[in-house]
């Protein structure tokens, strides 16, 4: 049986993006936050750092298999990439992987816990969707992260807290926990996405996380811009 232990940190996402029923996703520009989950697991890992000596620009420090196709393919962009580039460029970069989401939403459905299904929008179009099958794994993910957040405990483990992080960066909190409560929490989920409350040795995986934020802020702006700009909006 699957647990939120055994779920990678991109898999945590896509679960709480994914509407349970309907196999569709939700939240906005999951990509990036896919992206930042791929990096800081690589970064947890061990299989790349940030390299404060050039400039932060992240450095590939094992290049053996994860065993984790996703990963893997991720790693390899990093590897054969003319040139280093920073976390922010990475969330970019990995974002826009073909067929990111759908890759997640498979993986997941190797684990039995959503199935891949097609399904006909307007009797004309097709789309891929992802209903749940397996509750349970999100159910616990959910409540692990209820618990992180509302406890004022200050052990916390590195892997959950960094789900919190993406999570919120992904505008997908409120699917887990109601407007008062979040408003009540600012503070406690500020520190979680800072890693006020992790080892220094996932610290960098936050920075990841921080990355995936920045770009998903400015990502609406670029493209707002793009649309304005275009002939075809005149």
């Amino acid at each position: 049986m699957t647990t939120p232990n055994d779920l990678t940190l991109y898999e945590a996402i896509m679960l709480l993006a994914l509407r349970e029923e309907q196999g569709t996703m939700s939240g906005a520009y999951v990509e990036y936050a896919t992206a930042g989950a791929l990096l800081a697991e690589l970064l947890l890992q061990g299989h790349i750092k940030v390299d404060s000596d050039n400039k932060d620009k992240v450095a590939v420090v094992d290049s053996s298999a994860t065993g984790d196709a996703l990963l893997d393919e991720a790693l390899q962009t990093i590897l054969e990439a003319k040139r280093p580039l920073t976390l922010d460029d990475w969330v970019q970069e990995l974002g826009t992987i073909k067929d990111l989401k759908h890759k997640v939403a498979a993986a997941l459905a190797n684990d039995g816990i959503v199935a891949a299904e097609k399904e006909k929008v307007l009797w004309l179009f097709e789309r891929r969707v992802y209903p749940e099958i397996n509750p349970e794994p999100e159910q616990r993910l959910r409540d692990e992260l209820r618990d992180v957040v509302l406890s004022n405990e200050e052990a916390i483990e590195p892997r959950t807290a960094i789900t919190v992080a993406l999570a919120n960066s992904a505008h997908l909190l409120p699917q887990v926990f109601s407007k008062q409560e979040l408003k009540d929490r600012k503070e406690r989920i500020k520190q979680l996405e800072k890693g006020e409350l992790i080892s220094t040795a996932a610290k960098e995986a936050v920075a990841a996380i921080e990355a995936a934020v920045m770009v998903a802020a400015i990502m609406p702006a670029i493209t707002v811009a793009a649309t304005t700009s275009s002939p075809s909006s005149c």
